[in-house]
């Protein structure tokens, strides 16, 4: 059997639509009131981190002025005597470590036979590295030559150059070199690769 709605007025079914629009209703209202939740944390946030921000510039202009301060009530003079005497007590030091056995052992080595050493001076320069002035008498040049290839072949030595050559008075070659002295001791300090310190 068929039912036939006969009402003049057609009936609809508004619960269901007061439902669904209730619900989005309250997914609206849990959405702003999320949002105003974030705003009012990130705002309080904001004001701590401008407290912090203060802060960190009052430190800073505090320090600004107490550096000026410092700076003022050096002396130039006070300043650069300070600077010198470092400079002493580091050359000092460079003496004081520098091993003239050392030394010796790769003259040992690298001196040809028809070669003597006359005389050995070291020389600390302002930048730290350490030049050597070494005067030797040989029989004739290409001793000399083999002399300084061979002080730079055993890694030492750098940028050794004969400064002045002449023949002396007991018939000698008397040649001034000069060069940079990297000692072993320096050379070892390097890490070495895979090693522990």
């Amino acid at each position: 059997m068929r039912r036939i709605n006969l009402s003049t007025r057609p009936f609809y079914n508004e619960r269901a639509v007061h439902v669904v629009l209730g619900l989005l209703t309250l997914v609206v209202l849990a959405v702003t009131a999320f949002n105003l939740w974030e705003v009012y944390v990130l705002s309080g946030r904001q004001a701590e981190l401008q407290g912090r921000i203060a802060m960190a510039a009052g430190k800073a202009g505090e320090f600004r002025r107490e550096a000026v301060r410092i700076r003022s009530s050096i002396s130039p003079r006070e300043l650069d005597a300070t600077v010198a005497a470092a400079r002493e007590a580091n050359a000092l030091i460079d003496r004081r470590v520098f091993s003239w056995t050392d030394l010796f052992n790769q003259f040992e080595v690298t001196l040809p036979p028809n070669v003597r050493i006359a005389s050995v001076r070291p020389r600390v320069e302002r930048d730290g590295t350490m030049m050597l002035s070494v005067v030797v008498l040989a029989r004739s040049v290409e001793g000399v030559d083999t002399f300084i290839e061979n002080l730079e072949k055993a890694g030492s030595f750098r940028s050794v150059l004969s400064r002045e050559e002449f023949l002396n008075q007991d018939g000698l070659i008397q040649a001034s070199l000069e060069g940079r002295y990297v000692p072993a001791v320096q050379a070892s300090a390097k890490p070495q690769p895979g090693g522990s310190r």
